[in-house]
C-alpha cells in the first residue's frame, strides 16, 4: 500500500488538483492592497471595461448599486477608496446582488470591504451593492481589476467619483500609476548546457543518472556554480511546460525557496517564488536575479540566472551556504499558467550544500520507506502467497512426505504464509511512517491496503483454530479459509494495480501495468495446466459398470505418475514469479 496521501510532502510543486497560481475561486485577499494579480504578468494599460454606479451622491447609509461589465471576464475584485486618497484603505463594504457570481472578501481587517469572483466562470458583468459607512468621506471612488486570462488582466478601472452632499468640489489629485512587475532584461543563450564539470567544477543533480543536457533534451539537469559571491544556476529539462526546483529544510513541501522556468509564447519566463504550506507556489519579484536566459531548441528548454549566495533583507530567498534538500520538478503550463506536476519531483537522498564542495548527487522520485512499502508487498503478494496457494492446491501428493512432524506441502505452505503476514504488518506502517498520518489523497489504494492487512492477520489466527481432520466442522473452516483467502488475493492485486500509479512510489508506466497483467495471466495459466493435469488424471481411474472390472490402476499409481510433471511445472511457476518479482524491483530501486 503506497503512502496515503501520496507522499505528497516530497514534492517540489505539489498543487491542489485545481489551477496553480490562478485563484479560480476568487479568494485573492493577498491582492487587497495593490489590487495587482500574483500572476507574475504586466497589466494591460486600456481597460476594455468600466465600472458604473447608479447615482454620483450619497448619504452615509445609503446603498449603491456598482456594476462591472464588459468583454467576457473570468476573475474580477472590488473595492471602494476615498477618492482622495486612492491608496488608502477600503471604505466602507459591500453586499452581494448575486452570490453564485460574487463573494464578500475581508481587506485591510475590514469584513466585506470587497468583492471578488467565485470561479472562473465567463461572465460580462457584475453588479453588488455599497454600503457608505457613517464615516464615510466626502468623495468615493470605486477600483475594480477584471482578469479576461491568466496573462491578461486590468488593474484598478475606475468608476466616476461620488460625493456627498455638502461636500466640497472634487479636485483630482496627482494620479498614481498602477503597480506593475517590472521586466527584467532576459537574453538568449547560444549554446546548451554541458555537464561537464559536475562533480568537478559545479554542484550538479540529475535524471537519468550521468545524463547530459547538451546531448539530451529529456536530460532533467540542474546545476549550481560559485563565483565569489554569487551562484549561477542552470536547469534543463523538456520544453513542454515549466522546469522547477526549490531548496528545502526537509522532505515536505512548505516554506521552501523555489525557482521556475516557465515556457510561453516561445518564450521562457525565469521566476523565483516561494511556497507556504502546501498551497500552490506565490511568484516573486526579480529583483533577487541577475544575468537571466534561456534557450528552446530539440525539444528543450534550458534557463539560467545569477544571485548572490546572501540576500539580507530580501524576503523568502534563502541563503545559499546552508544544507538543503534539493527538488527538482517539470510540469504543465498553459499561456504562463502551470499546473500541477504529473511526475512525482526528484529529492536528493539528503541535505546539500550547493557553494560548497563541488558535487555530482543523486536523487530519487520515491521515498525510501515506500520503496520499501512496495517491494515488501510485491514479495509478499506476487511470490510468497502465489506459490503457497499453488503448494497447497496441487502439490499434497507430490509433497506428502514428513517434515518437522508435518506433511512437507503443508509445512512449505504454512511458512510462507506467515511470511506474508509478517512481510505485510510491516509494509503497512511504513507509509505511516512517512507521511507521519492518514491522508485522502492516495484514492482507494490505502482502503484496499487495509482489507488486506485485515485479512493477511486473520488468517494464520484462523488456521491456528483448525479443527481436526474429521471434524464435522473442519468442512466449514476449509470452505472459509479458501473464501478469506482468495479474496486477499483479489484484494491484494487490486490495491498493487492502484498503487503502481500513485506518484508516491513513481513506478514508469505504461510498462508496468502491462508487467502486473502479465503476472496475472502467468499466476491463472499456471492454475489452469495444473487443473487440466488433475482432471486428466482422474480420468484415468474408474469403475467399468459393464464388467464390473477395475482398471488396474489405482489413483495413487496415476498421481504417481505425474508427479514428474508437477514438479516440472512447480519449477517453471517459481521461476517465472521471481522473474517478475525481479523486475518490478529492479524498477523500484532505480526510482
Amino acid at each position: 500500500m503506497a503512502a496515503p496521501g501520496r507522499t505528497a510532502a516530497a514534492l517540489l510543486l505539489l498543487l491542489r488538483l485545481s489551477l496553480v497560481a490562478g485563484y479560480p475561486s476568487g479568494r485573492v485577499t493577498e491582492s487587497c492592497g495593490d489590487m495587482v494579480p500574483r500572476h507574475g504578468h504586466a497589466p494591460r494599460p486600456d481597460p476594455v471595461h468600466s465600472v458604473a454606479v447608479a447615482r454620483t451622491t450619497f448619504m452615509p447609509g445609503d446603498q449603491i448599486e456598482v456594476t462591472v461589465s464588459g468583454p467576457e471576464f473570468k476573475g474580477f475584485l472590488i473595492e471602494a477608496r476615498d477618492a482622495e486618497d486612492l491608496s488608502g484603505a477600503p471604505v466602507g463594504s459591500f453586499t452581494l446582488i448575486d452570490s453564485q457570481e460574487s463573494q464578500l472578501l475581508t481587506c485591510g481587517d475590514k469584513q466585506g470591504s470587497a468583492v471578488s469572483h467565485t470561479s472562473a466562470h465567463k461572465k460580462t458583468e457584475v453588479r453588488v451593492y455599497w454600503d457608505a459607512p457613517g464615516s464615510a468621506p466626502n468623495h468615493v471612488q470605486f477600483l475594480a481589476t477584471v482578469l479576461e486570462k491568466y496573462k491578461i488582466y486590468w488593474v484598478r478601472i475606475p468608476s466616476p467619483v461620488i460625493s456627498q452632499p455638502k461636500a466640497p468640489p472634487f479636485s483630482t489629485p496627482g494620479t498614481t500609476p498602477a503597480p506593475s512587475p517590472a521586466s527584467p532584461a532576459v537574453s538568449r543563450l547560444t549554446k546548451p548546457f554541458s555537464a561537464s564539470g559536475c562533480g568537478s567544477k559545479k554542484f550538479c543533480v540529475r535524471s537519468p543518472w550521468a545524463c547530459d543536457p547538451a546531448k539530451e533534451a529529456t536530460c532533467l539537469f540542474l546545476s549550481f556554480t560559485r563565483d565569489n559571491q554569487s551562484v549561477t544556476v542552470e536547469m534543463s529539462g523538456p520544453s513542454k511546460g515549466y522546469l522547477s526546483f526549490a531548496l528545502s529544510h526537509d522532505r515536505w513541501m512548505g516554506d521552501d525557496d523555489a525557482y521556475l522556468c516557465i515556457h510561453e509564447d516561445q518564450t521562457v519566463s525565469i521566476r523565483p517564488a516561494h511556497l507556504t504550506g502546501r498551497s500552490h507556489p506565490a511568484l516573486d519579484s526579480w529583483d533577487a536575479l541577475e544575468d537571466m536566459a534561456w534557450r528552446l531548441e530539440d525539444g528543450g528548454m534550458q534557463c539560467s540566472f545569477r544571485r548572490n549566495i546572501t540576500l539580507p533583507g530580501v524576503e523568502n530567498r534563502f541563503d545559499l551556504n546552508t544544507s538543503y534538500y534539493i527538488f527538482l520538478a517539470t510540469g504543465a503550463a498553459k499561456d504562463g499558467r502551470i499546473y500541477r506536476h504529473s511526475q512525482q519531483p526528484l529529492i536528493t537522498y539528503e541535505k546539500h550544500e550547493v557553494t560548497g564542495d563541488p558535487q555530482d548527487v543523486g536523487a530519487s522520485r520515491a521515498p525510501p520507506l515506500l520503496r520499501a512499502h512496495g517491494a515488501l508487498m510485491l514479495m509478499s503478494w506476487m511470490t510468497a502467497v502465489s506459490v503457497g496457494v499453488i503448494v497447497a492446491r496441487f502439490f499434497k501428493p507430490v509433497l506428502s512426505r514428513p517434515l518437522f512432524g508435518e506433511s512437507a506441502w503443508f509445512q512449505v505452505h504454512r511458512a510462507l504464509m506467515l511470511i506474508t503476514s509478517f512481510l505485510t504488518c510491516i509494509a503497512f506502517v511504513l507509509p505511516f511512517i512517512y507521511r507521519g498520518g492518514w491522508s485522502s489523497r492516495a484514492g482507494y489504494h490505502p482502503y484496499l491496503g487495509c482489507v488486506v492487512l485485515v485479512l493477511a492477520v486473520l488468517q494464520p489466527l484462523l488456521a491456528a483454530m483448525r479443527p481436526p481432520l474429521h471434524d464435522p466442522r473442519r468442512h466449514l473452516f476449509n470452505w472459509t479459509h479458501w473464501g478469506m483467502g482468495t479474496a486477499a488475493r483479489i484484494v491484494a492485486v487490486a490495491a498493487m494495480f492502484l498503487g503502481m500509479d500513485l506518484p508516491g512510489l513513481a513506478l514508469p508506466g505504461p510498462w508496468k501495468t502491462y508487467v502486473m497483467l502479465g503476472f496475472v495471466a502467468w499466476h491463472v495459466g499456471a492454475e489452469i495446466v495444473l487443473e487440466v493435469h488433475a482432471y486428466r488424471l482422474s480420468r484415468k481411474v474408474e469403475i467399468l459398470d459393464d464388467t464390473r472390472i477395475q482398471i488396474m490402476q489405482t489413483f495413487t499409481m496415476a498421481e504417481a505418475e505425474g508427479h514428474g510433471f508437477k514438479k516440472a511445472v512447480l519449477a517453471v511457476y517459481i521461476c517465472g514469479n521471481v522473474t517478475f518479482l525481479v523486475i518490478f524491483l529492479s524498477a523500484v530501486s532505480r526510482l
